[in-house]
């Protein structure tokens, strides 16, 4: 059989069952009953000619054929689903969903892309620190406002402004109060991990300019609460954006300017090929009037 006469719904139901490794727990996930959900397990193999999947008392297990069909088989989910979407986007000109990592403010850019376009459908959406790629390959989202480091391909990165990094400590830390620090000062502190490797490389600066590695501390997820806590009680330090931290935060935490770390660089990021005009339009003004407290206020395309 060609490619063109596979029945996609069965291609996901096999995924499914492929990666549960289980019948039943895909069919509760894709809510079907699980007879059925084997019937059509069954007609695709039929149509393959081949078996996919063998029973064992854990569950199931790909076969030879399954390992191999497998990975393009999500391939070709994933390339139903940005068809679907790119025919939706072109369809719908005259709408934008406008996306923002934690920490920042593009009120005033919506405002004036609504000024100027305005019977356009505007939306946002905030994103979590790390949510910027799969927001917009999963087409969530049509542009983004986030920092670096990020993973590029498929994307289209539009530099915006450098930000300072500042120190974040408790305030009975020793360098609490301090006019500034390096990272000699902060040597064998533990810092904040996280679970991504770029960016726990660069915000942790790991490893240092002389090769040490930077110390580890706790490993948490993405919530800044959590973040604050461990800073707060003693147990880490951590390297932030300088506008993370505003006048209205915690008064047992207090940054440290430093002055050998270089700045973050916040962007505006979209999908390679993006064609929507508001997209572009939204750029521009973005360009312009997003510039966080603590920046230096100048794109960094122009430096």
């Amino acid at each position: 059989m060609s490619a063109a006469d596979l029945d996609l719904r069965l291609v996901r139901y096999f995924v499914a069952v492929a990666e549960h490794g289980h019948f039943g727990r895909a069919a509760e996930a894709l809510h079907v009953t699980q007879p059925s959900l084997s019937r059509q397990v069954r007609r695709l193999e039929r149509e393959i000619g081949a078996v996919l999947l063998e029973r064992i008392p854990q569950g199931c297990r790909l076969t030879e054929a399954g390992a191999a069909f497998l990975p393009p088989a999500k391939a070709l989910l994933h390339a139903a689903t940005e068809a679907s979407a790119m025919a939706r986007a072109a369809a719908r000109p005259h709408r934008v969903t406008i996306g923002y990592a934690t920490n920042f403010v593009v009120t005033p850019a919506v405002r004036e892309l609504r000024r100027r376009r305005p019977h356009a459908e505007v939306t946002t959406v905030h994103l979590a620190w790390n949510e910027a790629r799969d927001a917009l390959l999963e087409h969530r989202v049509d542009v983004a406002v986030t920092r670096l480091p990020l993973r590029t391909d498929q994307l289209r990165v539009t530099p915006l402004h450098e930000e300072p990094r500042v120190l974040l400590v408790a305030v009975g830390h020793r360098l609490a109060g301090a006019r500034s620090a390096t990272l000699a000062d902060i040597a064998d502190e533990p810092m904040l991990r996280s679970t991504d490797p770029d960016w726990d490389a660069f915000w942790r600066v790991d490893p240092r300019p002389d090769g040490r590695q930077a110390p580890d501390g706790p490993l948490l997820g993405g919530a800044a609460a959590d973040r604050f806590e461990a800073v707060a009680e003693g147990r880490a330090v951590a390297i932030v954006p300088a506008s993370t931290w505003g006048p209205v935060q915690r008064p047992d935490l207090t940054t440290v300017p430093l002055r050998d770390v270089p700045p973050s660089q916040t962007v505006l990021v979209t999908r390679a090929g993006e064609q929507n005009p508001l997209v572009a339009q939204f750029g521009a003004i973005a360009a312009d009037v997003l510039v966080p407290p603590g920046s230096t206020g100048v794109p960094v395309s122009e430096r």
